[in-house]
């Protein structure tokens, strides 16, 4: 039978995926429902990696959050998967690297230095992201998704802004000639 999320019980040091659809979102458990993830500056508690500003932000926050206020609706898991590969650092290193963090300011990337690049830096020291390396593709397309996006958000934006001050206009003009 296979475990629940409200079975799974981290431990200090393990690494935590959130699944966001599209991508994942990564963090670092330290403790007593606690985790440290990267997230924009501007964004709320869940990384705030599903906007156009995180994908787009050049910085990012090192946060202390519960992680279920990080996880919120989505489906998590443990995943230390890399274990195989890379020999992690002492739990209670990894929990004092992470801490010694917080509220730093750190440059972000999607493709160079995401909170995977970042969870795996404590972990392993090593900044790597399975999920850029085996789908960079798919981040490109994304991130060409996001901007397409915003720049019709702003079209539209736009375009609204300039029809509310045209009709403006109009309603000055007819007021005036009523008035003549």
């Amino acid at each position: 039978m296979a475990s629940t999320q409200s079975d799974m019980k981290p431990q200090p040091g393990d690494l935590i995926e959130i699944f966001r659809g599209v991508y994942e979102h990564w963090a670092v458990y330290i403790g007593d429902g606690f985790v440290v993830h990267l997230a924009p500056p501007d964004e709320g508690l869940d990384g705030g990696s599903d906007t156009v500003v995180s994908v787009l932000s050049l910085k990012a926050i090192v946060k202390k959050d519960k992680l279920l206020d990080v996880v919120g609706n989505d489906n998590w898991t443990i995943n230390n998967t890399l274990d195989k590969k890379y020999k992690p650092f002492p739990a209670d290193n990894i929990v004092k690297a992470a801490c010694v963090l917080i509220g730093m300011e750190l440059p972000y990337s999607i493709s160079r230095f995401n909170c995977e690049h970042f969870a795996n830096e404590l972990r392993y020291h090593k900044a790597v992201s399975r999920q850029v390396n085996a789908t960079g593709k798919k981040v490109l397309v994304v991130v060409a998704g996001v901007a397409i996006g915003l720049l019709v958000s702003l079209g539209i934006r736009s375009l609204m802004t300039c029809q509310e001050e045209e009709g403006e206009v109009k309603e000055e003009e007819e007021e005036e000639e009523n008035t003549q």
